[in-house]
């Protein structure tokens, strides 16, 4: 039995090939884009496009369909990247706090000066005011923080490569 692999341990990823990523392309730009238009963009059967779809979302390659927002026209129009110092060795337990945050929407665990990167989206300044001050500077791990406000910002989105569908219009 010691030659027997862990049941739970995941299995190693499987490697994608040229149609898989260009699927991936289409479903970034848009997540909406039925079977039958993915199958016929990257020159597959239906029946093929679902198997790879689903395959992409059992293997964890895809976690997700999403609309991106745009958080001022959703009442979130201060949004700040904060930089985080924190007690070695307690990211778990920081990471845990910070996804209760209202408006929390990225955190990274990053090396350099700091250690965590936060992104929110509150409001307004008063109620970053008070994430910042009230709630994040609670936490007993957090040893710093440090408020940068993001003056304008623009989501990036993702493009399809040359040969792979119809490139997205250029304003």
């Amino acid at each position: 039995m010691a030659d027997r692999p862990d049941a739970t341990a995941p299995a190693p990823p499987r490697s994608l090939d040229a149609v898989d990523h260009d699927i991936l392309r289409i479903l970034q730009v848009d997540g909406r884009a039925s079977i039958r238009s993915v199958a016929e963009r990257v020159h597959v059967s239906r029946a093929n496009a679902y198997a790879r779809i689903n395959r992409l979302l059992e293997d964890g390659v895809i976690r997700g369909f999403s609309a991106r927002v745009d958080h001022e026209r959703a009442g979130q129009g201060t949004s700040a990247y904060i930089t985080l110092k924190i007690v070695q060795n307690s990211w778990r337990t920081v990471r845990e706090q910070l996804r209760q945050l209202p408006g929390a929407a990225h955190i990274a665990l990053v090396g350099g000066d700091f250690d965590v990167l936060l992104l929110v989206h509150t409001p307004d300044n008063r109620a970053l005011r008070e994430l910042v001050l009230t709630r994040l500077q609670a936490i007993p791990e957090v040893l710093s923080t440090r408020t940068l406000l993001v003056f304008e910002e623009e989501e990036l989105e993702p493009q399809e490569g040359p040969g792979r569908g119809t490139p997205k219009p250029q304003e």
